[in-house]
């Protein structure tokens, strides 16, 4: 049984918690086993790594982690700003996600 989660890819995400709080970004992967995303510039860390063919010198590179999903919003396409979502059937019957601040449909 898979969970139906707020976010999904592409989407822009506010950032509620942790070292990255206040920051936003593009989600680039759902990790819908984890309910984790790695979201784009939040949450780096340094990761070390050996050289080899892509990476010739090695050394230490930043790196996206994953960041747990009840610590993102999505964001307000009106206001620019974290928002809840909703769930409402669209203008052609299929189900859209809606801002609940503005009302807006989130594409």
């Amino acid at each position: 049984m898979s969970v139906k989660l707020h976010i999904k890819k592409g989407d822009n995400v506010y950032v509620l918690a942790g070292d990255s709080k206040g920051q936003t970004g593009k989600v680039l992967r759902v990790i819908t086993k984890d309910n984790r995303a790695i979201v784009e510039g939040v949450n780096l860390v340094s990761k070390h790594t050996k050289p080899n063919s892509k990476n010739p010198q090695g050394g230490i590179e930043k790196k996206e982690a994953p960041i747990h999903i009840s610590n993102l919003q999505v964001v307000d396409p009106k206001t620019g700003k974290g928002t809840r979502t909703g769930r409402k059937a669209g203008a052609d019957g299929k189900l859209v996600r809606y801002s609940k601040k503005s009302g807006e449909e989130i594409k």
